[in-house]
Order: structure tokens, then sequence, then C-alpha cells
């Protein structure tokens, strides 16, 4: 979608091309001190969509969440969210955003007064959406959250996001501290919460544990962005195999119990599963290449 758009952009007014994207982004640079993170990041993203935003430890995820949500300063470039300018902290674009961060310092409160005081801040906070969620997640929201496990602690932070019903929600590892099926549980109310109206970026290595979740893939690096596509886009550009060994066509090729698995160029056409953790080695390893592919 992003690539298409970006070819017939003069054939729209620019008006209109705010409507289109939730989030536009265009020429984003940014620094800490003497480090560059990125260098002229341009990236388009769409509501109705769950985002997996990839990319190498240390390349700038949870930077790039922060940009999105209006926490860090732009150097250089725009960063539009909603048609607001996030750093300008306009109230009512808060009311529409929520931001899961990896930690966070767990108030000493009882979750279910905390979630009632806070849901006050937004329009659409739905209280019994919440006690449900808590429900789900099976944690009990009548203790405080400096009594629950770091894991319980995460799932009552992402059961109140959820009941915002923001139409923007940022999420720095989510399934960071979850065990197996406190995972499953995540990926099922995340689904059931997405809507048209909606856009979910979640910001993750921990590919396998949401890998039937995200679509669309991005994967970033500090050059810019790799890869910006849909999951039916990438099976039709790019063929995932099992084989039991390795092909001199693949572009990435790793050990499996039992045979290798093979990432290629879909010359044949042919309909395969998209391996995510596969896709996001291939990327890495074939930057230019993959561009290339996706660009033709």
């Amino acid at each position: 979608m992003y690539l298409h758009l970006q070819c017939t952009t003069s054939l729209i007014h620019q008006d209109e091309l705010k409507t289109i994207f939730m989030i536009n982004i265009e020429n984003l640079s940014f620094s800490y001190s003497r480090h560059t993170v990125f260098s002229n990041i341009n990236l388009n993203l769409e509501a109705g969509k769950i985002y997996g935003l990839l990319g190498q430890n240390g390349v700038g995820k949870t930077t790039l969440l922060k940009i999105i949500g209006g926490f860090l300063k732009l150097k250089t470039g725009k960063c539009e969210v909603m048609g607001f300018t996030p750093f300008e902290r306009n109230p009512m674009f808060f009311e529409q955003m929520f931001f899961i961060p990896e930690d966070f310092s767990a108030p000493d409160i009882v979750v279910n007064k905390y979630a009632k005081l806070r849901g006050e801040f937004y329009p659409n906070y739905d209280e019994n959406k919440f006690h449900m969620l808590m429900t789900e997640f099976d944690v009990n929201g009548n203790s405080k959250f400096t009594k629950l496990s770091f894991g319980q602690q995460k799932k009552a932070l992402i059961a109140f996001a959820l009941s915002t019903n923001t139409k923007l929600i940022l999420m720095d590892e989510p399934s960071n501290g979850l065990d197996i099926p406190s995972k499953a549980q995540l990926r099922k109310v995340i689904s059931q919460a997405s809507n048209d109206q909606s856009c979910i970026v979640i910001s993750t290595h921990q590919v396998r544990d949401l890998e039937n979740l995200i679509d669309p893939i991005i994967i970033l690096d500090s050059n810019g962005v790799l890869l910006n596509e849909t999951i039916d886009r990438i099976s039709e550009k790019l063929v995932f195999r099992f084989n039991t060994k390795s092909s001199k066509d693949c572009l990435w090729s790793e050990s499996s119990p039992g045979g290798y698995v093979n990432v290629e160029k879909n010359i044949e056409a042919e309909e395969s599963r998209v391996n995510i953790e596969a896709l996001f080695n291939a990327t890495l390893s074939n930057k230019e290449v993959i561009r290339n592919i996706f660009n033709s």
C-alpha cells in the first residue's frame, strides 16, 4: 500500500492524503547527542491494521514509538499522527493515543481504582470492557499493582489500554514477561480490539509470540524502512519452503529440525505461509535485493 500510494501521490490532493494515513512520517531524522538513530525515514501507517515493528536491538524501535506518541521531539522531518503533531502535546491527541512501555514502574494503588481514575481522561473508556479483560487475563483487580507479578502488572496495563478504545495504541514488547498461556490470551484480546478505525503498532523481537496477529510487517534499520508490506504481498513476492537441504538460489536458509527453512523469490507464483522470523533474517541479509523485489 505504501509503495503504491507513493507512486500516485501527485494525483491526490494533499488534504486528501492526510485522511488516508493515520500516521505520516516524512524525512524523519533523530539523534541522541552524537549518536544518530534515524536518518531520513519515511513511513505511512493506516487505520484498521495491527502493525508489527521489527528490527535488531538498538535500531530505534522504542525511539520511533516515543516519537509517534509525542514523548520525544523531532530533530528534523515531520511526524503527523491523526492530524496532530505529537510533541505539541494537544490534550485531544492524548485522549486518542495510549503507549504501553516495555518496562514501567507499578503505582502503589489498587488496580481497579487506578483504572477508574485514569479512565476519566479517555472519553471512550469502557469500564465493563476493562473488567471483562481482567477476567480474561485472570488478574485480580482488587489487588494493588505492587502486589502483582510483573506479568500480571503488564496484563492489567494492557487490559486498561485496550479498554480506553483509543484510535492508536503503541505497544513496546508486550509479550515480554508473559507465560505461554498469557501470550495466547494477549493475541486473542489484541485481535478482538482491532477495528477499522484503530491502529495498533507492536514493537517486538519475539515474532513467534505474535506471528499470526501482526500484519503488515515493518522492518526497520538506522538507514530507513527496509520493508513495510502486508502478509499477502510478502507471500506474493517471496516463497517460504521447508526442504531437506539448503537451496543455492535462496535469499536465506536456516537449519531446522529435519531440514532447512529457505526463503526465495516467488518466481512461479507459489503459495506459502510467511515465516516472519525467516523473513526478518532474509531482509537484513539482502537489503537491496529485498528492496528491489518489492519495488518491482
